[in-house]
């Protein structure tokens, strides 16, 4: 059997432009693919940006015809992806992971931790979302997920022994938020990984930044403004980490 492998992508997003942010996404799961990767995920709202007021115009369901290109991405590429976006609700859209696996099947997970201001533009997710690949548990968060301490908690309750999430982090939020991230690393014995922008989406400047964690520490993290995969490698349950350009 092989090590398994999975991977944050570093990307950035064009306002509303699905089909260009697409092929950004096939770019990176090709890549992923290449080196191996199982599971990449990317930042939160990849598909359409970080545009709460586009959200409700712009959201996905799980038959939508748009997903196509993934699906046959993740089939070709024989791997599991998560891309964010906006996903169709009763009454205001979520935000969303959408996970299609190596099979063409769609699955998703709903943000359940919104940040001030989100709720003016979605309602919230009420189920963790945990999958399985090579016996290890891996937990779905988005963003403000990882900053309440109960999202966490509950997916090391529920067995996950990594804990992945695609974000949105500017500057003056990264270092408080990696580091509560980093902790969960330490306290729950869990690998961490955060995918984030690198290029200003909605009124926002992510920096960039990805990286993973182990209970020994930071494992990789991408630079600033580069389209990257912060990769996480597991062997004998020991995990090392890279950072690949795309």
């Amino acid at each position: 059997m092989s090590n398994l492998k999975i991977a944050v992508a570093q990307v950035s997003s064009i306002k509303g432009d699905i089909g260009e942010n697409i092929k950004t996404h096939l770019l990176a799961i090709e890549k992923a693919s290449q080196i191996g990767v199982s599971y990449i995920v990317f930042p939160e709202l990849s598909l359409t940006g970080y545009e709460p007021e586009l959200a409700a115009k712009l959201a996905f369901s799980t038959d939508d015809s748009r997903l196509k290109p993934l699906i046959d991405s993740a089939m070709e590429n024989n791997i599991k992806i998560g891309v964010g976006a906006p996903l169709k609700s009763d009454g205001l859209p979520k935000i969303g992971l959408i996970i299609i696996s190596q099979l063409g099947t769609v699955d998703t997970y709903e943000k359940i931790h919104l940040h001030s201001g989100e709720e003016a533009f979605f309602n919230r997710g009420t189920t963790h979302n945990c999958i399985t690949i090579e016996n290890t548990k891996i937990a779905n968060a988005i963003c403000a997920d990882t900053n309440n301490p109960n999202h966490a908690l509950t997916c090391s309750e529920l067995g996950a022994s990594v804990y992945i999430a695609g974000v949105l982090i500017t500057e003056g939020g990264y270092n408080s938020d990696t580091a509560v991230m980093a902790a969960y690393a330490n306290k729950y014995n869990m690998l961490v990984a955060m995918a984030n922008h690198n290029q200003p989406t909605g009124n926002r400047a992510p920096i960039g930044k990805s990286a993973i964690w182990s209970n020994t520490g930071l494992l990789a993290c991408a630079s600033k403004n580069q389209n990257s995969l912060v990769v996480a490698e597991k062997l004998d349950d020991n995990w090392s980490g890279q950072v690949v350009e795309i």
